[in-house]
């Protein structure tokens, strides 16, 4: 016997009678995915850095179901506890890292990559000024939207 799921969208890309509304960010990733893929070609100097606190920097480019972020951290940063239905690759440039995750402490150093399940709360410490590449699926609709309050503001 098969259920009627909810939150669903008809082929025309409509709400089906029964969906319920989506957050704001919800309905963000959910535009950009339902747009079509394109090829993109971007050099990081062409994205503005966004300035999150006077410890930390980042710029993105998203894809259709995959988003990746370079985070200029200064030495000392910290990056509050959190955790996201992302699942997370970081890899390190230069710097390190150090993570609390998972009941550990983990440092990631220039070269190193971290792989975090999604839901795995997490938070880190800039040993040194540090260049991180993060990847995301699905892309950080908090991010995009600017809705990440965690991050804003803090040293």
């Amino acid at each position: 016997m098969a259920k009627k799921l909810k939150n669903r969208t008809t082929a025309t890309g409509r709400k089906a009678k029964n969906a319920k509304p989506h957050s704001r960010a919800q309905r963000a990733v959910a535009k950009h995915a339902a747009s079509k893929s394109q090829l993109q070609y971007v050099p990081w100097h062409t994205i503005p850095l966004e300035d999150l606190n006077p410890l930390l920097q980042r710029q993105f480019v998203v894809g259709q179901e995959i988003m990746l972020a370079r985070v200029l951290l200064k030495e000392g940063c910290i990056v509050p506890e959190h955790s996201h239905h992302n699942e997370q690759l970081t890899y390190i440039l230069e710097g390190a890292l150090k993570f609390w995750i998972d009941g550990r402490e983990i440092v990631v150093h220039a070269g190193d990559v971290l792989c975090i399940p999604a839901h795995m709360p997490h938070k880190a410490e800039a040993l040194q000024d540090t260049v991180d590449l993060d990847v995301f699926n699905p892309p950080r609709a908090d991010w995009i939207n600017k809705t990440d309050q965690y991050l804003r503001g803090q040293k």
